[in-house]
């Protein structure tokens, strides 16, 4: 089920991409030989005005095939044959109709379920945020010169850049009004379980996820189990057990922890695991969504749409500049991985949720896939953009045997990344 819905998110993703290809080659009088949806063998296709319409046997995607693509052909139709800026904007389309895609499921998640304000929720005494003036309630617009519009923001802004004990700049909304303050983060020692839960007032605390190798793991809790007592306190909900802990810090000394296994109840003895945090400035924000008006619905989509786009592009840098590991890589086997895990976490909550989370899923894919098809690599549009551009500088095209030459070392360099993905992600799952 998981592999089914994958293969029809990025399927669809994948012809929207080549659709946008499609059509800008049309109306820039370009000849398509075939436009197909899926992949392999044809079950069924048709002929119309010289294009072959296909529906193919893998429902993976699509492609969009023109005359003369690759190579000099001496017709009218052929797409070497049009301007700099008509074929510009055709090899540009498929990334603009991704993005178009992602802002379109934008407007409807943000418009059915909101968006998650960086609304602070509580502010710890004595911590640098609270000498700083800030009070629950506030809702953090920028941090060191980055606009924040979603929680999400705040997570992926320090983990890009991690606090140090260098001040912070931070502007925040209150009452309507801007201000803007200076925070000098601490280091913050802590220990840990290894699990995350949601600290829900009406749901248990049920286990979300287990980190390998941390006390939960290694007393043999697994993803579903719920805590229901700490050393003799009950816990009812996700809430209690925040309460609990946050009245309650941990030490290195050990606990006795209840928790439910498919209807069984077990007690375990934990001993918390030292972890150093690193800094922090001592605030919390919310993650839950707040409903918006429709105007407010249409900014945020747009927001939503550069959000994605813009974290695609500085993990790409992180990448290169070794700040984000290879392995934290996903391809196909991982993205199945990562859509049951959607599917599992929601469907407890009714299929519009699932179906919400599924969107918002194909949100990020479609951006990334966007992103990722302009950068300047042969055999990508990226990389066919850069000969086009190359050509309208110099107002002569480049020989088109030294391009295919190029194109065809970039694919089979693709290719071989395409393997360590795939081995990335089997050793991601079972390793």
């Amino acid at each position: 089920m998981n592999i089914a819905v994958a293969i029809l998110i990025v399927g669809f993703i994948i012809f929207i991409h080549e659709l946008g290809h499609f059509l800008l080659a049309k109306a820039n009088g370009v000849t398509v030989t075939e436009f197909s949806i899926g992949m392999g063998p044809r079950i069924v296709s048709f002929e119309k005005k010289g294009t072959r319409y296909s529906l193919k046997i893998l429902p993976l995607g699509g492609s969009c095939m023109m005359l003369g693509e690759d190579e000099a052909i001496n017709d009218e139709g052929s797409f070497n044959s049009k301007g700099v800026w008509a074929r510009f904007s055709i090899i540009v389309a498929g990334a603009v109709f991704n993005f178009i895609l992602a802002l379109f499921l934008s407007l409807i998640v943000i418009s059915a379920s909101g968006a998650d304000i960086p609304k602070l929720t509580a502010v710890d005494e004595g911590s640098p945020a609270a000498e700083a003036g800030l009070q629950k309630g506030d809702i953090i617009t920028e941090v060191d010169g980055q606009t924040i519009n979603f929680s999400r923001e705040l997570v992926y802004h320090f983990y890009f850049d991690p606090m140090t004990e260098k001040s912070v700049e931070v502007s925040y909304l209150r009452d309507g009004k801007e201000y803007e303050v200076s925070m000098a983060p601490y280091q913050v020692t802590r220990y840990l379980l290894g699990c995350i839960y949601a600290p829900a007032e009406n749901e248990p605390a049920k286990l979300l996820e287990i980190s390998t190798g941390y006390p939960l793991e290694r007393a043999g809790l697994v993803v579903g189990d719920i805590i229901i007592g700490i050393d003799g306190t009950v816990i009812n909900s996700g809430k209690e057990l925040s309460d609990y802990l946050d009245a309650n810090p941990m030490t290195g000394e050990a606990m006795n922890i209840t928790y439910s296994h498919e209807g069984i109840v077990n007690t375990v003895t934990i001993v918390p695991e030292l972890y150093t945090s690193g800094y922090q400035l001592g605030w919390v924000y919310s993650f839950a969504s707040e409903k918006l008006s429709p105007l407010n619905v249409i900014n945020y989509s747009f927001k939503e749409l550069k959000f994605n786009i813009v974290n695609t592009v500085k993990s790409v840098a992180h990448i290169f500049t070794g700040k984000v590991s290879m392995k934290e890589i996903s391809g196909p086997v991982g993205i199945v991985n990562m859509v049951g895990d959607v599917v599992e976490q929601t469907s407890e909550y009714g299929i519009g949720t699932t179906l919400l989370s599924l969107a918002q899923f194909t949100i990020l894919i479609s951006a990334n896939l966007g992103v990722m098809n302009l950068l300047p690599i042969p055999a990508l549009d990226g990389g066919r953009l850069v000969f086009i551009i190359i050509e309208g500088i110099r107002r002569k095209p480049i020989s088109k045997d030294k391009e295919a030459m190029v194109h065809l070392i970039g694919m089979a360099a693709l290719m071989l990344f395409m393997v360590f993905i795939l081995f990335n992600d089997i050793r991601n799952i079972f390793g």
